[in-house]
């Protein structure tokens, strides 16, 4: 058996390739959209793929089913469930699939419904020999990760409450994955970082044994209680997760890759002028010593197409403000989330800033000292628990590109709350409940371009997330929609707590 797993960092995504290497007959699973790392794989190993089969409709990056059809010639398989506006085979529960020869022998994978994530969810149970007792392994989708069940609550399972999905899912857990041998290796679709669950562990493997043991929705309890556990305290999502399941299911234009064009300052700016967004996605430091007036900010090495997709709408005209020789690779990311509306990039923006400082900006930023001068002081205790606004019990640790381990102590302001500032924390709702600066607001990041008008553009404005990264890509935000006073705390939450101690 050929069995490859490939991850993708700045998406936290897995996707697999599987192979018989008796007949060269393979399978490619939750594909991403740049697809020529499994071409050139499946061509080394003597492999075919004949089928792509999605587990369920992904809403957290643009799927490359369409593009393997393309190259390859595969049929796209989905679960039995599943609408799509384009052919499809449709899996049924219990289905085989034989890699093999005639004979039945070989490698099989066995279709598993789960829904809950979503309506048509599906497992694939892997068997390298068919008459194996323990298979080799199970691809669970979102359905199950390694230390987390998949979120009930997404826009792809319109139509059914979160509560519904959960019971569903709770069901799929315990009638199919915990009826598997302890030791089935277990190959989810995301990690760590992922908004499709909120404690999901930097492992991109485990086993059905270890799941069982420790992870938090599998431990032994009603499913009453399971279902309000796993519709609490979920990370808000990212505003591009709609776009991306609609286009996922009803078909979406084919990758084009390839350079973005080199655009003049004039052909940038004009394009700002006509609703295009500049977006700087070049290293924080950069960003915040010198950027373009009016552009928002996301970093290469961060979690990009994310957060790129939390500010900047889908359909969007963009304009790239890279470091040189990274426009690609920025586009190329964008186009992972079917942001494929990028009209160009401004060459070496650091140069042109320099040439024209009237058009530069810098980022205000303030140690976590300096709060004490827009109405806060660091004090000692325990962090005050968040309860502005969008809260939610955690059920357990919070995890996203910025989670902590520990708790850092909180400040307490010296009013009910800072007087004349308007305090964001912009971090996710479970963070919050665990802990915040006194008299903040919780609008998380990905929420805020939704919530603009919930803040007064007249009004001072201090932004602080965890370690200082989410926050400057909402001061961004915030400065392109004329926000004239705005600043986020350097260092986050950790540092104001590190400061107290």
């Amino acid at each position: 058996m050929h069995f490859a797993q490939y991850y993708l960092d700045c998406l936290s995504q897995a996707s697999y390739l599987i192979g018989d290497e008796t007949t060269g007959r393979a399978v490619l699973v939750d594909p991403r959209r740049d697809i020529d790392d499994y071409l050139h794989d499946a061509e080394a190993a003597g492999l075919r793929i004949e089928l792509v089969i999605e587990t369920h409709v992904h809403a957290d990056f643009l799927s490359g089913h369409l593009e393997l059809a393309r190259a390859t010639g595969a049929t796209v398989a989905f679960g039995e469930a599943a609408e799509t506006g384009f052919p499809i085979r449709r899996l049924r529960d219990s289905e085989r699939l034989s890699l093999g020869a005639d004979d039945g022998q070989g490698v099989t994978l066995t279709v598993l419904a789960t829904p809950g994530h979503t309506l048509e969810s599906i497992c694939l149970v892997l068997h390298e020999h068919p008459e194996d007792d323990v298979p080799f392994g199970v691809l669970t989708g979102d359905t199950l990760f390694v230390g987390d069940v998949g979120r009930p609550d997404l826009l792809s399972a319109a139509g059914h409450t979160p509560q519904d999905m959960a019971a569903r899912l709770h069901r799929s857990l315990h009638t199919k994955l915990l009826t598997l041998p302890d030791a089935t290796r277990v190959f989810p679709a995301h990690g760590a970082g992922s908004a499709c669950g909120r404690n999901l562990s930097s492992e991109t493997s485990s086993t059905i044994g270890d799941q069982r043991r420790l992870n938090y929705a599998l431990q032994p309890m009603p499913e009453a209680d399971f279902v309000r556990l796993v519709t609490a305290g979920q990370p808000t999502t990212p505003g591009y997760f709609a776009h991306d399941a609609a286009l996922n299911r009803d078909g979406h234009p084919l990758l084009e890759p390839g350079p973005p064009l080199a655009l003049t300052l004039d052909e940038a700016l004009a394009a700002r002028d006509q609703g295009a967004a500049l977006l700087d996605c070049r290293p924080l430091a950069a960003y915040t010593r010198a950027h373009l007036a009016g552009s928002l900010h996301t970093s290469l090495d961060t979690r990009f197409a994310e957060y790129a997709g939390s500010v900047v709408a889908p359909g969007t005209p963009i304009v790239l403000l890279a470091a040189p020789g990274t426009e690609q690779e920025a586009r190329l990311r964008l186009a992972r989330i079917g942001y494929d509306h990028v009209l160009g990039h401004l060459p070496d923006p650091a140069a042109v800033l320099d040439r024209r400082p009237e058009l530069s900006r810098s980022s205000r930023r303030i140690r976590q000292e300096e709060l004490a001068a827009h109405g806060c002081r660091v004090a000692q205790g325990e962090p005050t628990a968040g309860g502005s606004a969008e809260g939610g019990q955690s059920g357990a640790p919070a995890a996203d590109a910025e989670s902590a381990d520990a708790r850092p102590v909180g400040t307490e302001p010296v009013d009910a709350e800072p007087v004349g500032v308007q305090l964001i924390d912009v971090r996710n709702p479970a963070e919050y409940e665990d802990g915040a600066l006194p008299g903040a607001r919780n609008v998380p990041l990905a929420g805020l371009s939704d919530r603009l008008t919930e803040l007064d553009p007249a009004r001072p404005v201090i932004l602080y997330c965890r370690s200082g990264n989410r926050s400057v890509i909402a001061a961004a935000l915030l400065e392109a929609h004329g926000f004239t006073e705005v600043c986020d705390v350097i260092g986050g939450y950790d540092a104001a707590g590190a400061g107290a101690g």
